[in-house]
């Protein structure tokens, strides 16, 4: 009998917070290596807007059948149901959101996309305050090592990009074919930065958004799946619009397709469910403190498949960051574990059971 209570708390613990912890961590591994792909294909001619379009479209795509198969267990609102109109907003404020940040990343780098992703979790968290999903304690332990945390993770982020240092590994240089998009990428740092910044703004925003979504239809397939088809919707009249060369549309067996390819599947499939998967488990405020671990993840891929070299402001920078992420994950999980005591404190030993709550459960 202990062995197996022992067990049970094993499994509760690693349900609750281990498995969180490592989809998360994979999640960040897949964004950061999309995000090097594309800036890879951008160098060899791959146009913005062919990839916006075709990733969105592919995602709807690959998606499609999943969601007839798993996404239907739950029956779906009308359209002229709120909920249709908070999916659109998904949609909307996503594909902008891309817009930004790929952008961002064509006038950059993926190194800089991972430094700004830190802004994330003082944006999500400052919004997740504002619409009461957030109390602030400024007493509690737990509050003051989240925002502790957040500090030094923004402070090893700004080590990472003001302070290069000498060469720790040195790497091949990365020749582009046009030297035109090299000289656009040294002018327009700090455009890079401002698009780059208003991307995190935006994923804030739907962080916030598709955490109200899932309290209403808690299932995942269903929620990205329309996700991605308005986004396609909405990106389709935009892209073809502002593109009008029909021959960028037609993609050949290169760097380029993979790019779309790569994130039109991998990231649809793993990063999006798995991020809605944990907007509905951990809230909006604890996805957005991996986003810090991305810096890190930039750095190495940036060297080996980039020829980036590795400075050593990166890795201190790193090394700062990772500190600071811990630090609010500790402050998260023990504020977790206090409303567990809290509410099992308050909850009666007994708890009455009748037929009309099973029934009002029944309707949800």
């Amino acid at each position: 009998m202990r062995e197996t209570g022992e067990e049970t708390v094993a499994w509760k613990y690693f349900n609750r917070d281990v498995l969180p912890f490592a989809a998360m961590f994979a999640v960040e591994c897949a964004a950061v290596g999309s995000n090097t792909l594309y800036k890879a294909a951008t160098l060899r001619g791959l146009n913005f807007y062919v990839f916006i379009f075709y990733s969105y479209a592919i995602s709807t795509l690959v998606l499609l059948p999943f969601f007839l198969i798993f996404g239907r267990s739950r029956r779906l609102p009308s359209a002229k149901s709120p909920l249709f109109f908070k999916f659109f907003l998904l949609g909307l404020f996503g594909f902008f959101a891309q817009m930004a940040g790929f952008k961002g990343i064509e006038h950059s780098s993926p190194t800089l996309a991972s430094a700004m992703s830190n802004l994330t979790p003082a944006f999500t968290f400052t919004l997740a305050v504002i619409f009461r999903m957030e109390k602030v304690v400024f007493r509690s332990s737990a509050t003051q090592a989240k925002i502790i945390g957040a500090i030094v993770s923004i402070s090893g982020a700004l080590v990472v990009v003001l302070y290069k240092g000498p060469k720790v590994v040195s790497a091949t240089s990365f020749t582009p074919s046009s030297p035109k998009n090299l000289t656009s990428l040294e002018s327009s740092w700090i455009i890079g930065g401002l698009l780059l910044a208003l991307e995190y703004f935006l994923a804030s925003v739907w962080f916030i958004l598709q955490t109200r979504v899932m309290e209403v239809h808690p299932e995942e397939i269903t929620v990205v799946f329309f996700y991605y088809l308005f986004a396609t919707l909405i990106s389709a009249p935009i892209c073809l619009f502002t593109e009008r060369n029909f021959t960028s549309w037609v993609l050949k067996p290169d760097i380029s397709l993979a790019a779309i390819i790569y994130s039109g599947v991998f990231v649809s499939l793993f990063s999006s469910i798995t991020h809605t998967w944990g907007l509905h488990r951990k809230g909006p405020v604890y996805i957005s403190l991996f986003r810090p671990l991305s810096i890190a993840i930039a750095v190495v891929m940036g060297a080996i498949f980039l020829g980036d070299a590795l400075h050593l402001g990166s890795v201190i920078g790193s090394v700062i960051l990772c500190f600071g992420v811990y630090a609010v994950i500790w402050g998260k999980a023990r504020e977790d574990a206090t409303k567990t005591v809290s509410d099992s404190e308050q909850s009666p030993l007994l708890p009455t059971h009748n037929k009309e709550d099973d029934d009002s459960l029944s309707l949800r």
